[in-house]
């Protein structure tokens, strides 16, 4: 994905697709962020003409830049269009957690869907997955329940016990995999932005690009 710096700062939005509900979002947001126009605009790598014409509804950001936005005001991109959810019950039981499997793994939601931060239950099997490498936005912190956990951060291997955590910028290259036979349960907590859970939690699937 490319950096905002090099969106093209016209109309990212044909006639009849604005979205006038981001202009005021996005300067209510970068308000409560304490962020003058000029900071913003320079952390998001954008003029602050640019960044005004956005608040102003002049013009439309593209993903990128809603990407940027989102992470400098400490927000997800769903807030920064405005929307909203339903109220969602602070507690997530046991019973509602169902099993749901991508790529070999298991993983069971053990927050509630639409937030900036996403929390997961997961088993790991051994020899799945081992060798593919995730790099996406955000920050992940995971906790080994049972099993032993092989975790690579760039070019550093570590083996983690039950007990161990690890808590790294999602930006760098990881693999996870289980080193005993029954495989490894983690808990893990993501900052994904909204981002679908198969692709950005557990890696590709078959058949897509790393």
């Amino acid at each position: 994905m490319s950096s905002p710096e090099n969106e093209p700062e016209g109309d990212s939005t044909a006639p009849g697709e604005a979205l006038p509900v981001v202009a005021p979002q996005l300067r209510a947001l970068r308000r409560r962020a304490a962020l003058t126009l000029e900071a913003a605009a320079r952390a998001a790598g954008l003029s602050p003409a640019h960044l005004s014409r956005l608040e102003t509804g002049q013009r439309q950001p593209s993903l990128p830049m809603l990407l940027a936005l989102a992470r400098i005001y400490g927000t997800t991109v769903s807030e920064l269009l405005g929307e909203t959810v339903a109220d969602r019950d602070a507690i997530v039981r046991a019973v509602d957690m169902e099993p749901t499997a991508a790529g070999g793994w298991t993983y069971w939601q053990a927050g509630a869907p639409g937030r900036g931060m996403q929390a997961l239950r997961v088993h790991v099997p051994y020899g799945s997955q081992g060798d593919i490498v995730r790099v996406h936005p955000g920050e992940e912190w995971l906790h080994v329940l049972k099993g032993r956990l092989r975790l690579t951060l760039g070019d550093t291997a570590h083996r983690l016990e039950p007990g161990d955590s690890a808590h790294f910028d999602s930006l760098t290259p990881h693999r996870i995999a289980a080193q005993d036979q029954d495989g490894v349960e983690l808990l893990f907590v993501h900052t994904l932005l909204q981002s679908p859970t198969a692709t950005l939690c557990l890696g590709p699937t078959p058949g897509e690009t790393p």
